[in-house]
């Protein structure tokens, strides 16, 4: 299993060196803003599914064995969620980004 190399707070407090023709820092902070929204929402999930996995394992300690009546419970209806962004999602975001910036700057030059 993986485990996670950045934490909420990583993104928060992560500082970079700004060059002679570097990022707008108004525009980088704004991305690891969302970056951040997504880990929380990440982190969210995955304590659902934690929870979720514990109550089956238990529901499946207490199923009845083969040849017994079985009674099923109906779960109420949830809302599909939207996929996630993942690692590559996220890396073609930060192309577009770059395309956007950096494109800008060639035309003007």
């Amino acid at each position: 299993m993986a485990s996670v190399k950045l934490t909420r707070t990583d993104i928060l407090e992560q500082d970079f060196k700004i060059g002679f023709r570097g990022y707008d820092q108004d525009e980088v902070n704004d991305f690891l803003d969302e970056i951040m929204k997504d880990y929380d929402a990440y982190e969210a999930i995955i304590k659902e599914l934690r929870a979720e996995v514990a109550r089956l394992k238990a529901k499946a300690a207490n199923a009845p064995r083969a040849g017994e009546p079985v009674v099923r419970e109906v779960e109420p209806n949830r809302p599909e969620r939207t996929a996630s962004a993942t690692n590559f999602d996220i890396l073609r975001r930060l192309n577009r980004l770059e395309k956007e910036v950096f494109g800008k700057r060639i035309v003007e030059e």
